[in-house]
């Protein structure tokens, strides 16, 4: 028998300053997570009592790491946590929701249109599968899709020259990153960084790990090349 929803706290004062004119939308946003988001299976039960602090506030925060009119994508965008409260905290910026799954997508559409984010596309689609066919981005973004060197493998190839990826992370982030450094530097990544975000709003403040490229393309083609190789499996032997 599945586990019952608990009941949904009343938004915190800092919503409120963080969301501004659109708090409105990311109330909504928030009830629909405690609702379909759990009989659908995006999130579980227990995350509804600190849905607020530990999602919706802890994803909006990023939005300070992100440069003005920059164009983004979410990768494994799942619920749309961190993309959805970052379009509501900046309708500056031109986001992508990337996920694969279909019951995902069509909740990720149903909430884009629900909540008016002309500035935000849905696509369903893995990372490896889509290179190539969306424009370069600016910024990938991502939350607990996978281990940093996982992750770069599929988010680095979608960024253009000068690109970054921020991916937050937990208290682990700075040990992900030590060992992550070699495929990061296959990849074409010049520059890595930990950031703290969030101080005065979420405690802790949210970690994020900042992977930027440089100006040359060797890297992506490395992964552009490694993601074809995976997708069509191994050889048979005739």
């Amino acid at each position: 028998m599945a586990e019952a929803a608990e009941e949904l706290p009343p938004a915190p004062e800092a919503a409120r300053e963080v969301f501004g004119d659109r708090f409105p939308e990311v109330v909504r946003y928030a009830e629909l997570l405690a609702d379909v988001g759990v009989t659908r299976g995006l999130i579980g039960p227990r995350e509804v009592p600190r849905l607020w602090e530990r999602h919706l506030l802890n994803c909006a925060v990023l939005s300070e790491a992100v440069a003005e009119g920059v164009t983004v994508c979410d990768v494994g965008s799942g619920a749309g946590l961190p993309g959805i409260p970052l379009a509501l905290t900046r309708p500056d910026l031109q986001i992508t929701l990337l996920e694969p799954l279909l019951r995902r997508t069509n909740f990720l559409q149903e909430v884009v249109e629900l909540l008016g984010l002309d500035h935000v596309t849905v696509v369903r689609g893995r990372a490896e599968e889509v290179l190539g066919k969306l424009q370069p981005v600016h910024v990938v973004t991502a939350r607990a899709v996978a281990p940093l060197d996982r992750l770069a493998g599929w988010g680095v190839p979608l960024l253009r020259p000068y690109g970054e990826m921020l991916a937050l992370k937990g208290d682990t982030a700075e040990e992900e990153l030590k060992s992550a450094r070699a495929a990061l530097s296959k990849l074409g990544v010049v520059e890595t960084s930990v950031l703290q975000v969030g101080e005065g709003i979420v405690d802790p403040p949210s970690t994020v790990v900042r992977v930027e490229v440089g100006e040359s393309p060797g890297g992506v083609r490395f992964a552009a090349k490694r993601a074809k190789a995976a997708r069509k499996g191994p050889r048979r032997r005739r």
